[in-house]
């Protein structure tokens, strides 16, 4: 049941617009239209190759920085001993209880003040910081014995050494799995481009799919290879990688 929409997707992207309502359901299409298909996606009217350069730029980036300031994060709340900590670690978690709508306009009156409105760097802002991540991270962390720690410090290594040289190698399982999923989540955003982004050379895969629903409305065979397109990361990224997505939502939802 799961899969039967996704095979419908991908069977219509590869049919002419004339098969795609035929019932019953032609799972393998008898004549094959992928070619002018493609050809309308990609080197038709809307520039889908700019949306996804720009997915792709916004998602990498916000990614790698994500995994830099959350693992940081992690690591001071857990294994630097300083006064309130656990209070910092506590407003962190209250706040995840306000939903993301109740900051647009604070958040966005922050972007223009900025002068970063209709830029991908507005974005890539609003993404980068995750509590959610610093507390997957941090609750890895915590398992890890101090013993590892100590041991730097007695050959003379500092924070920044011992985090980088000691800490993220242990962590490798867990960045591997907030990597994944917060591609996944930026390359999905429809909130953020829509309220932060104006142009439309900018627009990210999820507001060029909009286009195309402009464009080609009564055309789903177009529709559905726009669609299968934009997903062939996810895919890929989640078959290469099912594994550690899997463990790091069970981590997410059973440790601590």
């Amino acid at each position: 049941m799961f899969l039967t929409p996704l095979v419908w997707m991908v069977s219509s992207a590869f049919k002419f617009e004339k098969d795609v309502m035929r019932f019953p359901i032609q799972w393998i299409p008898e004549k094959i239209n992928f070619v002018y298909n493609f050809k309308s996606v990609w080197m038709g009217r809307v520039p889908f190759y700019d949306f996804y350069w720009n997915s792709l730029k916004v998602a990498i980036i916000t990614t790698l920085i994500t995994l830099l300031i959350s693992s940081m994060s992690a690591y001071a709340l857990t294994k630097l001993r300083f006064r309130g900590r656990h209070l910092i670690f506590l407003a962190m978690l209250s706040f995840m209880i306000i939903p993301d709508q109740a900051t647009l306009i604070p958040r966005f009156l922050i972007i223009r003040w900025l002068g970063l409105y209709d830029t991908h760097a507005a974005i890539i802002l609003m993404s980068m910081f995750s509590i959610y991540f610093t507390f997957l991270l941090r609750q890895f962390m915590s398992d890890i014995s101090d013993e590892y720690l100590e041991a730097a410090r007695i050959d003379g290594a500092g924070h920044l050494r011992t985090f980088f040289s000691i800490m993220i190698p242990l962590c490798r399982p867990v960045l591997a799995t907030v990597a994944i999923i917060k591609f996944i989540w930026t390359w999905n955003d429809y909130q953020n481009p829509l309220i932060f982004l104006l142009s439309k050379k900018l627009y990210t895969i999820p507001l060029g799919i909009t286009l195309f629903r402009d464009d080609y409305t009564n055309n789903y065979a177009i529709m559905m290879m726009a669609a299968l397109s934009a997903i062939i990361p996810l895919l890929a990224i989640f078959i290469i990688m099912q594994k550690q997505v899997i463990n790091g939502i069970a981590l997410g939802g059973v440790k601590g």
